[in-house]
């Protein structure tokens, strides 16, 4: 038996760019969190944890490392950095995933994590969007330190962040799928 809402959701769900500052309820956060919980992973492993950031301090703190990260790359590349540009896009609640690295599949269980995350925002009414360079902002003292400070010990990766909240306008439609996506063998 098909469940058509649960495919409809997934077509649903949109990257957000734009939040509106107000928290949701800690009781869809937790939902949506709970979905994270629930993503395959390698040998039921189980490898990530979900970082649930609702302090603004730490949501900013954790905002201004994505920042610095983004503009060394952009850097790199040659491009302009951006100045006072806020990578979380004025969400207020940040689902920061990260994945035990001895686990062969962490990377693989951390974006399913995130999957879940994201689909789940969806369908309790919350806009989300996948935020990248969380490996770059855990792997550095700071991002250890922050660590440290929530008491998360072992060799834990930054897989990447879900952004959370209320969307501020309306999101963009979906772009066609492509022709090709999928190919029957």
């Amino acid at each position: 038996m098909m469940n058509q809402a649960a495919l409809d959701n997934m077509k649903a769900r949109r990257s957000c760019r734009a939040f509106l500052p107000d928290m949701p309820d800690r009781e869809l956060i937790a939902a949506v969190c709970e979905a994270g919980t629930w993503a395959p992973t390698g040998h039921g492993k189980q490898s990530p944890l979900i970082v649930a950031v609702t302090d603004k301090g730490l949501r900013d703190r954790l905002s201004a490392m994505n920042a610095r990260v983004w503009n060394t790359l952009k850097a790199q590349r040659g491009e302009q950095p951006l100045e006072g540009f806020d990578p979380f896009y004025g969400a207020p609640v940040v689902l920061v995933v990260l994945a035990d690295r001895k686990v062969p599949t962490y990377l693989y269980d951390g974006c399913a994590v995130l999957t879940n995350l994201a689909n789940a925002a969806e369908a309790v009414g919350l806009a989300s969007c996948w935020i990248h360079r969380a490996k770059e902002e855990f792997d550095s003292e700071e991002g250890k330190a922050i660590l440290r400070e929530l008491g998360i010990e072992g060799d834990y990766e930054g897989i990447d962040h879900l952004v959370v909240g209320y969307a501020a306008k309306p999101l963009s439609p979906a772009l066609p799928r492509k022709a090709d996506y999928v190919r029957w063998a």
